[in-house]
């Protein structure tokens, strides 16, 4: 039987407890028996001017995940073209991963938006898709196919945009981000110009 494979993909900029709280929460709730954190290098549909370097981000995500043997870090998008489109890092791993069935984790934001995404009728229609609640983005559930699973997922209002903001006015980040990557954000001095 092929292993369950949650797909969680973000710019991670950068990483925080509420990525980590949904992650948990779907693999519980969805039955995974992992999730991939797959950072972004280049999200097609945000400005990438404050988007901290890519391979700072993923260190970021190892640093964050280290102690979950269940999480694991992808830098799979580094690799391929850029923007990165979902689709075309679906179709990568599915080559190269044959053992794996891949799910995709995102928010009910993103879900909003799924139909401007490159392929976005292929995606709906070949992949399964973990849909979590984001607070403002209530998602109608009428005449859903029934690969997509909505998951009513602890509603939480930490935002990387906050953080970043947090640090830029040299304000506490503790307790939003493990401690690990708050030392590191702390001692790089990222995002503090």
């Amino acid at each position: 039987m092929n292993q369950k494979t949650g797909l969680y993909f973000g710019s991670f900029n950068p990483i925080h407890n509420g990525h980590l709280i949904i992650a948990n929460f779907m693999l519980e709730a969805a039955n995974l028996d992992e999730v991939w954190f797959i950072v972004t290098p280049q999200n097609p549909h945000k400005n990438p001017k404050n988007l901290l370097n890519e391979y700072d981000r993923l260190h970021l995500v190892e640093l964050a995940i280290a102690d979950n043997d269940r999480f694991y870090c992808s830098n799979i998008e580094f690799r391929l073209p850029r923007p990165s489109y979902t689709i075309d890092t679906l179709t990568y791993l599915k080559e190269n991963y044959p053992n794996k069935d891949f799910q995709i984790i995102i928010g009910g934001d993103s879900y909003q938006n799924i139909l401007s995404w490159k392929n976005a009728e292929v995606l709906l229609r070949n992949h399964t898709i973990l849909v979590y609640n984001r607070p403002g983005f209530e998602t109608k559930k009428l005449d859903i196919p029934s690969n997509i699973h909505f998951f009513d997922s602890p509603a939480l209002h930490i935002s990387a945009t906050y953080i970043r903001n947090q640090i830029k006015n040299k304000k506490s980040i503790k307790y939003l981000v493990p401690e690990a990557v708050e030392k590191y954000l702390e001692e790089s001095g990222s995002y503090q110009s």
